[in-house]
């Protein structure tokens, strides 16, 4: 068992990775750019977001190799590092679903017990 644990480097390295990822605007960037690069306007657009919130989101997932970019002119394009970060938002999509799916029978189990309220007020 011993030999199948990390070392704390790379444990550190892996966690790097998944904080990177861990921020709502971030997640969404990367399922835009799985699809192909695209300039930095256009995830403006897509995103409606302002400018320096884009870029500093951008920046963190280039810090950490994530995505990547290019320029063309005055014209900056970003596109993800590596192809598998569509598995990997792929993956991420099937495990929440599957916790979804179980939140979604706790509800409806919930929508169909008796109420406390009403059994409180039927005992009065």
């Amino acid at each position: 068992m011993a030999e199948l644990m990390a070392s704390p480097e790379l444990q550190s390295l892996k966690a790097q990775f998944f904080k990177a990822l861990a921020h709502p605007i971030r997640i969404r960037i990367l399922e835009i750019l799985v699809a192909g690069e695209v300039r930095v306007q256009d995830l403006q657009r897509v995103l409606a977001l302002d400018q320096p919130i884009v870029s500093q989101q951008l920046a963190r997932l280039r810090a950490t190799g994530i995505v990547i970019s290019r320029k063309e002119g005055t014209t900056t394009f970003y596109g993800v590092a590596d192809p598998e970060m569509t598995d990997l938002l792929a993956v991420a999509k099937r495990i929440l679903n599957r916790r979804l799916v179980g939140v979604q029978s706790l509800l409806r189990q919930l929508a169909h017990e008796p109420s406390a309220r009403r059994a409180t007020r039927s005992r009065r």
